[in-house]
């Protein structure tokens, strides 16, 4: 679809076209976050084993 280079020149389209803009580096930036592994600073163990007690429903069950 093409449109007049009327509308294509105006302010309204210019303002529409640079939040679409920054919509999609946000999102770009969202996504490549989500594939960057999470780096976690002054935490001893893994979150399986930071418990002191167990929380099943066989608490006297060995692993």
């Amino acid at each position: 679809m093409l449109f007049p280079e009327e509308i294509l020149s105006s302010e309204w389209f210019g303002v529409f076209a640079t939040v679409v803009a920054i919509n999609t580096l946000i999102y770009v930036v969202l996504g490549v976050s989500k594939l960057v592994p999470v780096i976690r600073f002054g935490r001893k163990g893994s979150g399986r084993n930071r418990r002191t007690e167990t929380r099943s429903i066989y608490p006297e069950a060995s692993d």
